[in-house]
């Protein structure tokens, strides 16, 4: 029986194999996928929490995905393993290094998970940090507790993200619904791909004063 997007769940996660063992920066040989309607789950093991990611935005990229459960556990082995002082040690100086990244960006680390705290101007601050950090030897986890401060009305920042659709080439604007309360912005609508979800998604992070974004845009054909 075929699935979204013309695909049958078999085919479906024959095409996320073989995306995963394409990609370079992803172990795929213990990672299990297995798929229902275009919903598509990632079981297994990486050996480094930076991996985890990669292997969610391959999965992305594969025609007829609606969604990702990524539950993927990071399993740290030999020189990847590092104690909470050497991994906070090294946070540190990777977000002091960071040009992107604010001076006041607090670091809490525990059983190599690191918590970032703080508040900043825009959201590729908060980006910035989760990336400075995420390749980091011994991470298997980062939590972004960071705030950005709202600076704008909130029709101000409808009308930024609507003019941001707008310009994104692959995005069909008029099928996404945008809503604002105080600092949150709501998506709404449909699209044909997580490509085109996640550039609305990230679209409406670019509006100044933004603290929070729910994304309910759905996926199909």
């Amino acid at each position: 029986m075929l699935k979204f997007h013309g695909k049958a769940d078999a085919q479906l996660i024959e095409d996320c194999k073989n995306e995963l063992s394409w990609d370079p920066r992803v172990t795929a040989n213990d990672i299990t996928v297995t798929a229902i309607d275009g919903i598509v789950t990632l079981t297994g093991e990486v050996p480094h929490f930076i991996e985890k990611s990669m292997a969610e935005q391959a999965i992305q990229r594969v025609g007829g995905v609606r969604a990702v459960a990524d539950e993927l556990k990071v399993n740290l082995t030999g020189v990847l393993s590092k104690t909470d002082e050497e991994i906070a040690t090294a946070a540190k100086t990777a977000l002091e290094w960071n040009f992107s990244v604010p001076e006041d960006v607090k670091v809490s680390v525990e059983r190599g998970w690191i918590t970032l705290r703080g508040q900043v101007e825009w959201n590729f601050e908060r980006v910035a940090a989760k990336n400075a950090v995420s390749s980091l030897l011994g991470v298997i986890g980062v939590s972004n507790d960071m705030t950005v401060k709202s600076k704008v009305q909130p029709v101000d920042v409808k009308a930024k993200i609507e003019s941001a659709f707008k310009r994104l080439a692959d995005s069909e604007a008029k099928n996404i619904g945008v809503s604002v309360s105080g600092d949150e912005v709501t998506l709404s609508g449909n699209v044909h791909s997580m490509q085109e979800k996640e550039d609305a998604r990230t679209a409406a992070w670019s509006a100044p004063g933004v603290r929070r974004v729910q994304n309910d845009i759905t996926v199909s054909m």
